[in-house]
């Protein structure tokens, strides 16, 4: 009888043994993990309100087109890498000769209030910026005005060029209107239409209410690309970075819209803020009025605009003014372009070059006040900005170093109007912004056609620049366009219109909680919402299995 217990005793422990082992095997090959969920809210604060929530109407305001990157399409759209992509259009072709270009569009598309999208809708769309009373930004009008736009059938349009413009493309990525909406209405009423606060678009989501303090926007169930995981975006509207982040600090949002370089290590002591940083696709220039000899008449002298130039130290005001948050420019043409001319002139910072300059073109200062003057006329001017701080800060670094070398520039800040100011060339020496994106073409800013309305806010008058600025637009071949674009970079450098500074950097802030959130090549701060549709704040946990689990991807 013991040893039959012994033995029982034996197999139970064996069997114990057995099952603990099974059990642990179980727990190593079955894990539980989490993977993205679908619902939550994601709530940001920007600085700003919306003015007109139409990709037609937003160029000048950030907000409007933060908004629109998430409720509109174009038929064209930039990737996470900054190359164009199908978007409303699935395919498109170009002729031979570079005038045509058909677009195929997709079948399956359609507006949040579920009405199939068409050819009809690109037509109507491009009409209102054909029409001469369009409201919208000038240089939208002149374009389109030149294109012949084609229906072929339901889903197909044909664009026709005047000549070839390889540029083109790129303005196939404004957002569509739907036909059915608004097809009664007069370009002329667009400004007032209801349609700009309540929109129909295409895009991932849709309006559900706005006001004064907010914007609420749901996911689109009848968006055809990958669907949100979030169910709600709020965009909440501060008057200041303050505000905005008193806002974070309660936890009444969970995004910081951008945050200005001077904040940056006050945010960065913020555990639960996340930041992501990129080097936006443009610079900060001071544009030097050359149309106005009467109010500015030492700007018509390239010796004090090389002078002018020369003063800067570029890389003390990155690190002095924006907390180091930008990169030296070297030209009005991005590094990263296939255009950009590595071997071009580059400004070297010398404040005794610049004053030996100024002192050969017979700018001195004769009666020791500490500014240069020429036949009575002092070397002194406004030096107009924004009032965002982060510019204000640069200018009057700008205003220090120039001081220096016995030029003085009065930093006059204004809350609004700039861009009004430098379209009618109303100032004297101003300081911007400009936002490049895809083709290099820089026709647009330096061509002489564009000093009236246009965006050549400087008014450089230069007829070589200009014829080549002409021709490189026309040519398919990018080596052949090179060489213009080369030999204008040469021109650009030796006259020095305006002053190229650095090109800023742009930091978001979201919290630790909200998750897949990536930031793409930027060519606008809205860009940020490339990806928003992989960016999720819940999860849920799900149990995988050997090789089930190597396949998760969060």
């Amino acid at each position: 009888m013991g040893q039959y217990i012994r033995l029982q005793a034996i197999l139970a422990a064996t069997g114990i043994a057995m099952t603990m082992a099974f059990l642990s095997f179980l727990s190593l090959s079955r894990q539980t993990v989490s993977i993205p969920d679908v619902g939550g809210t994601y709530s940001e604060g920007v600085i700003g309100q919306p003015q007109f929530i139409n990709p037609l109407l937003m160029q000048y305001n950030q907000v409007d087109q933060d908004l629109s990157a998430l409720i509109f399409n174009g038929l064209t759209s930039m990737d996470g890498q900054g190359n164009l992509e199908p978007d409303l259009a699935k395919s498109w072709d170009v002729s031979e000769d570079g005038l045509s270009y058909t677009f195929r569009l997709r079948t399956d598309v359609r507006w949040h209030d579920g009405q199939p999208f068409s050819a009809e809708d690109v037509l109507f769309t491009i009409s209102l910026m054909q029409d001469p009373e369009f409201p919208g930004a000038p240089y939208l009008k002149r374009l389109w005005q030149t294109v012949t736009v084609e229906q072929v059938d339901s889903y197909t349009v044909r664009f026709t060029l005047p000549e070839p413009f390889p540029a083109f493309i790129e303005y196939t990525r404004i957002g569509m209107l739907p036909k059915h909406v608004l097809g009664d209405m007069p370009a002329r009423d667009l400004l007032n239409h209801p349609f700009n606060v309540k929109p129909i678009g295409t895009g991932p989501f849709k309006l559900s209410d706005v006001n004064a303090q907010f914007a609420r926007l749901l996911s689109n169930p009848l968006y055809v690309e990958k669907k949100p995981r979030l169910a709600q975006i709020a965009l909440r509207f501060y008057n200041s970075f303050e505000d905005t982040l008193t806002a974070y600090e309660k936890g009444e949002i969970q995004g910081i819209a951008s945050i200005p370089p001077a904040n940056i290590a006050e945010v960065q002591q913020m555990e639960t803020l996340s930041l992501y940083t990129s080097i936006l696709s443009g610079y900060y220039i001071v544009y030097l009025n050359l149309q106005a000899p009467n109010s500015a008449p030492y700007f018509q002298e390239v010796e004090v605009r090389r002078a002018l130039s020369q003063a800067l130290d570029r890389e003390s005001i990155i690190n002095e003014a924006l907390n180091g948050q930008g990169l030296v420019a070297n030209g009005p043409i991005l590094p990263r372009s296939w255009a950009y001319d590595p071997n071009q002139m580059k400004t070297e910072f010398s404040p005794d070059a610049a004053k030996a300059l100024l002192e050969q073109s017979g700018w001195v200062d004769t009666n020791g006040d500490g500014i240069r003057e020429k036949e009575g006329v002092p070397l002194a001017f406004n030096l107009l900005v924004g009032d965002d701080p982060s510019k204000i800060a640069v200018a009057e670094a700008l205003s220090e170093q120039w001081q220096q070398i016995g030029v003085s520039a009065t930093v006059k800040a204004t809350e609004q109007g700039l861009g009004e100011n430098l379209v009618k060339h109303n100032y004297q020496a101003a300081l911007a912004e400009v936002l490049l994106a895809g083709d290099p073409d820089p026709y647009p800013f330096w061509h002489q056609t564009q000093i009236d309305d246009g965006q050549n806010y400087s008014g450089w008058d230069n007829t070589d620049a200009s014829v080549l600025l002409e021709e490189a637009r026309t040519l398919q071949d990018q080596g052949r366009r090179n060489d213009y674009y080369f030999e204008f970079q040469r021109i650009f450098a030796d006259e020095v219109p305006s002053l190229v500074l650095f090109h800023p950097a742009y930091t978001y802030g979201v919290d630790e909680e909200v998750l897949g959130v990536q930031l793409p090549a930027l060519s606008n701060p809205s860009d940020r919402f490339r990806t928003v549709t992989n960016w999720y704040t819940l999860t849920r946990e799900v149990i995988y299995s050997g090789s089930q689990f190597e396949d998760v991807k969060p």
